[in-house]
């Protein structure tokens, strides 16, 4: 595993953190909220990317299917 993956997921939620605290001290609550989501979908597809890759390393070292 990389270490550059887990630099980029503490990066995105350094970003969302401080936008989200942006936008709730200017009363935009419903965008942060968004934000925040929206953070959550770009660390949860880098992830899942990561698990598929694991699965084809396991499917490929036990010669399954």
């Amino acid at each position: 595993m990389d270490i550059d993956v887990i630099f980029k997921i503490a990066a995105i939620g350094l970003i969302v953190t401080i936008l989200c605290q942006i936008l709730k001290k200017s009363d935009r609550d419903d965008i942060a909220t968004i934000v925040s989501l929206a953070g959550l979908v770009i660390v949860l597809t880098v992830v899942l990317d990561m698990v598929v890759d694991l699965f084809d390393s396991v499917r490929n070292m036990f010669d399954l299917f």
